[in-house]
């Protein structure tokens, strides 16, 4: 872009800003502290005149816009700080087996592809056994309607258009089947169905349903969910860390396509394993 093309841009640029906020001429010099003239000059000259760096930056500070975007420098129009807010964002993550802000994220994902790396085993997947006894401290009485809520929805994600594919560390797997670290209190009578879910609805749904057994020693994970192409979103605890930018969004997928690459354990074998673990459970 040539001077005298650049020079147009910032006038109708200027002229759009001050259209969508309703600022006069007057009010706009006024609150960019130049001088009324110089501005009635600059919009009308159809030259090559471009203005100096201090009125690009008060008069994109007064219109809410990017100086980048006036001056043809950018195709978005917000200021960068709230590119950034729009792009990441972090809410909160409750303890609940209902949780309306994923439950949002699916729906707006229908259709798309949804990647997940579980905090621990995943909560749609689960036995209502498996749900009751973890979830039971933290909901207490509500346990049971929060289950026939959180059933209600999983069903409904389940007939959505969206294709899931869930990746599991095998340390995760394994320490449940044997009943230790964080299943330590769990008996085998609730764990062992738990493993005969996880094959048959693996067995039942895919391609629909895809569980990828990934070694951490190989490769670590946080957990993630991607929804689509749409955004991207990190469990760090208490909160989700959300990302939309597409370069962001891309990454995280990237990280998960090579949790795939690198699964220990093949689609068509995954029935045979989790045969093979529970065998060992007598």
């Amino acid at each position: 872009m040539d001077k005298r093309e650049r020079a147009a841009v910032f006038r109708n640029r200027l002229q759009a800003g001050m259209a969508q906020t309703g600022i006069t001429q007057s009010a706009l010099a006024r609150q960019a502290g130049v001088d009324r003239s110089t501005l009635s000059q600059l919009i009308k000259d159809d030259g090559a005149r471009l203005p100096n760096g201090q009125l690009v930056a008060a008069s994109a500070a007064v219109l809410g816009v990017s100086a980048d975007w006036l001056l043809g420098l950018s195709d978005r129009p917000e200021q960068a700080e709230d590119l950034v807010a729009s792009a990441i964002s972090m809410t909160q993550a409750p303890r609940a087996l209902v949780d309306e802000k994923i439950f949002a994220w699916h729906q707006e994902a229908e259709g798309y592809k949804i990647r997940h790396v579980p905090a621990g085993l995943p909560d749609m997947l689960k036995t209502d056994d498996i749900l009751r006894w973890e979830y039971a401290p933290s909901l207490g009485k509500t346990t049971e309607q929060a289950m026939g809520a959180s059933n209600d929805r999983l069903e409904w994600m389940r007939r959505a258009r969206s294709d899931y594919e869930i990746a599991i560390p095998l340390s995760e797997i394994e320490s449940f089947a044997r009943g230790d670290g964080y299943y330590r209190d769990l008996s085998s009578d609730l764990r062992k169905p738990q493993l005969e879910k996880f094959r048959d609805l693996h067995a039942q749904l895919y391609p629909a349903l895809r569980l990828h057994l990934f070694d951490q020693r190989k490769l670590y994970s946080a957990p993630v969910t991607v929804f689509g192409p749409l955004l991207a979103v990190i469990y760090i605890g208490q909160n989700y860390l959300v990302f939309r930018d597409t370069e962001r969004v891309a990454a995280i997928t990237g990280h998960f396509d090579e949790l795939v690459r690198t699964a220990s354990v093949s689609q068509r074998d995954i029935g045979t394993y989790f045969d093979q673990l529970i065998a060992t459970m007598g």
